[in-house]
């Protein structure tokens, strides 16, 4: 069985509704890993390579002016599929396309203030993880492991 990591970010908007430990909550009983956490004020230089990939979109300045708006909790999850998976936790960009029972589902009701990013593909996990964890992400393994994974 093949581990991967995938890189979660809990927006401003979710830390100032209160929705941190909701969402932790989510991905620790799927049943995967917490490999790293921290709770950060994003810089702008920061927000702007972290969102590199859309700088050329109309759209980059206010989406880097409201990452650095308020804090935000970003975080590494380890787990078999835990990119795809994560996704459909978290749901569809647009709220308004998110199911009932995903993250964005039960708490985003505009595109622009939809609680939580999460890497997209395996490759992008590795790029984000690396901005924001560059010390590595713990390494530790849970002792419930066994009960999730055969």
């Amino acid at each position: 069985m093949t581990m991967e990591q995938t890189f979660v970010m809990i927006k401003p908007d979710g830390v100032q509704r209160g929705l941190v430990g909701e969402i932790i909550g989510r991905f620790e009983k799927k049943g995967f890993s917490l490999k790293g956490l921290k709770f950060v004020n994003v810089e702008r230089d920061f927000a702007e390579k972290h969102y590199a990939d859309l700088s050329s979109k109309p759209f980059f300045g206010v989406l880097v002016d409201y990452i650095i708006s308020g804090p935000v909790v970003a975080m590494v999850w380890e787990g078999s599929n835990v990119v795809v998976t994560g996704r459909k936790i978290i749901g569809a960009t647009n709220p308004a396309d998110s199911a009932p029972g995903t993250i964005r589902g039960d708490y985003a009701i505009h595109i622009s203030r939809n609680v939580i990013h999460g890497s997209d593909a395996v490759e992008s996990a590795r790029k984000e993880i690396a901005l924001w964890f560059p010390e590595g992400p713990i390494a530790w393994r849970s002792a419930v492991e066994p009960w999730i994974y055969e």
